[in-house]
Formats: C-alpha cells, sequence, structure tokens
C-alpha cells in the first residue's frame, strides 16, 4: 500500500484540534507515525502561533478519498472553506504524497509546501528522513539539511497531548478516552514546554 504523509495546522483550540485530528486519522486509517509538535509564527497574516506535524499511514484508497477524508475532518473542526486562504485555521489537514506518485490533478502531488515550508519540512523529516522526494530525488533529510534555517524559525513542543495512543492498533474505548480528555483541556494551557530549533534533528 501506498506510503502516505499528511501535514496538520492549527492555531485556534490548538490542543483539541490536534486531538481531533489524530483520533480520526487514527480510526480512518489506524496506527499513525507521528512527528513532534512544532509551533510555528503564522504566515502571511497576524495571528496566534500554529501547532504543526506530521502524520504517517498506509491505505490504499484513491487520493479522492484521502483529500476528502480529511476535509471532513477539517468540517469537524469548524473550518470555514471559504475564510481567507491566509487566516486562522481550527484545523487544517493537507496531503503531501501519495507514495511516489507524481500528478497535478486532483491534486498537486508531491505537495509544493515540502521544500518551502519549514513547518512542513521538518516534521516530515522527523517521521520519513530516508523518504526520496520523487520530484527532487533527493531524500527529505537532505533536503532539511539544505533548508534556509534561520529563515523560519520553530519551536519544539514537548507533549502538548499524548500521542500514545495514536501509534498503537485501534481500540475505541482507548479512542474515546483519549478525545475526551484532550478536549477538555483549556487553550489556556497550551503552552507546553518549548524547546528551540537551531539544529537539524539527529537520526541514527
Amino acid at each position: 500500500m501506498p506510503q502516505i504523509f499528511a501535514s496538520i495546522g492549527t492555531n485556534i483550540n490548538r490542543k483539541k484540534h490536534l486531538s481531533l485530528a489524530l483520533s480520526q486519522l487514527h480510526q480512518r486509517f489506524g496506527p499513525l507515525s507521528l512527528s513532534p509538535v512544532y509551533r510555528s509564527e503564522a504566515v502571511g497574516f497576524e495571528g496566534d502561533d500554529f501547532y504543526n506535524m506530521v502524520a504517517g499511514f498506509e491505505s490504499d484508497d484513491s487520493i479522492e478519498t484521502i483529500n476528502q477524508c480529511f476535509k471532513s475532518i477539517e468540517k469537524q473542526a469548524g473550518r470555514d472553506h471559504t475564510s481567507p486562504k491566509f487566516s486562522d485555521r481550527t484545523l487544517d489537514i493537507d496531503l503531501l504524497n501519495y507514495g511516489d506518485h507524481i500528478c497535478q490533478t486532483p491534486i498537486v502531488l508531491p505537495r509544493d509546501e515540502i521544500t518551502y515550508h519549514a513547518f512542513v519540512l521538518l516534521p516530515l523529516c522527523d517521521v520519513a528522513p530516508h523518504w526520496i522526494h520523487p520530484v527532487k530525488r533527493v531524500s527529505i533529510k537532505q533536503l532539511w539539511q539544505n533548508f534556509d534555517k534561520p529563515g523560519q524559525q520553530l519551536e519544539k513542543i514537548n507533549d502538548p497531548i499524548d500521542m500514545t495512543v495514536f501509534t498503537q492498533a485501534v481500540s475505541n474505548n482507548h479512542l474515546s478516552d483519549q478525545t475526551n480528555s484532550n478536549n477538555s483541556e483549556s487553550i489556556n494551557q497550551e503552552s507546553g514546554n518549548k524547546e528551540p530549533i537551531n539544529k537539524e534533528p539527529q537520526y541514527d
């Protein structure tokens, strides 16, 4: 089955909406490979900082089906798809790739943002450092090594939510408990433990 990577971002009720996204993806696609969560500044508009991460999973669903699933989850989070491109987001889930498939329709894959947004590239590097970008023909780790890191600062947020359950086989009881627990947290408790990103991640 194709290996899929999805970029997840939110700057409204961030813990709640990260938890919603991961629980829905986990329930739909099974165990997830998850990056750490990073804080990044809003791009293109004045707004609260975003939480960003990448989730990976395998699926033989079509590109259209997976993308529609992402849009449905965004809708559950109250996403207004008529709002301006550069604006606050309850939840943004973007399909980054479909295995090594290259296409322009129904959407552009691999997604262009992989190569020019640190908040996409770094968490993808955490999850899949050795995946070869099918257009650039270099690994994600190499792309990150060559990236202009000082130009886009990120902060690693240590354990803003408990993500362990989402990396395991689906258990409806655990899923419900995790979602309810995380959704009850206040937006005022979102600060977490911040770790500045000033060097590339280390891999064995």
